[in-house]
């Protein structure tokens, strides 16, 4: 009895060569997970956080809150064969806090400039943003830094009150590298995962050209920073 029940537990034992295959995968899948930092920028009200939490938590206020300094979240998505961690800095709008950028853009896989669609001004000031943004965050080689262009706000008046005409935001796209331009709502969630897929896809494509995959311990899926209540919508 005592014999069988010996053999019973080292049935259990797994074999030299299972500990080494799950070893193996364990370590590629190690390997195949990256950290993709995206820095979220534009005017104060044109959705940023609206955009943020829409596509990480699946939530939408028409609560306003502006951001000040920073806040981020995060969320793990599959890229092919890679586990994908993406970590989204909603940054202020207020130009007040446009000094502390440097803190923030540093170490970057992806600039997505958003702008108001019905709104001109917020179309305007994007040639602001995007320079700052290049003098700040001093990437290595500025002119093959990824940066993703969305127009908030379609939903507004059932589309009939857009300020830019598509062919000037695809011109000016056009102008700086072929930027690719999104057209969103964050407050009906339209076009808002497929936005924000597809710039995970362009800022891997950016980190594995210019960092290295890490293994990475589980972080949190946000961190909020410190926030200011204001009335009004950030849909």
């Amino acid at each position: 009895m005592m014999r069988k029940k010996q053999q019973s537990k080292a049935s259990n034992i797994p074999s030299p060569q299972t500990l080494k295959k799950t070893l193996k995968n364990t370590a590629m899948s190690i390997r195949k997970r990256s950290l993709l930092k995206i820095i979220v920028i534009g005017d104060s009200g044109v959705g940023k956080t609206s955009l943020m939490n829409q596509y990480v938590h699946k939530k939408f206020t028409h609560q306003y809150k502006a951001t000040i300094g920073a806040d981020f979240s995060t969320k793990e998505i599959q890229i092919d064969d890679k586990l994908v961690t993406l970590q989204i800095w909603d940054t202020a709008g207020q130009e007040r806090f446009h000094s502390l950028g440097a803190a923030f853009y540093r170490g970057a896989d992806c600039c997505v400039l958003v702008f108001d669609v019905n709104l001109l001004r917020s179309f305007e000031t994007l040639q602001n943003w995007h320079a700052e943004f290049l003098k700040q965050a001093d990437p290595v080689n500025p002119e093959s830094f990824p940066f993703v262009l969305i127009g908030n706000k379609v939903d507004v008046n059932y589309g009939r009150s857009q300020a830019v005409p598509e062919m000037t935001v695809k011109d000016w796209c056009a102008s700086r590298g072929n930027i690719p331009y999104y057209e969103t709502s964050a407050k009906e969630d339209y076009n808002v995962d497929h936005a924000f897929t597809s710039i995970a896809r362009i800022a891997l494509a950016y980190e594995h050209d210019h960092g290295q995959d890490i293994d990475l311990p589980r972080i949190p899926e946000s961190l909020s920073g410190v926030e200011q209540q204001r009335g009004g919508c950030a849909c």
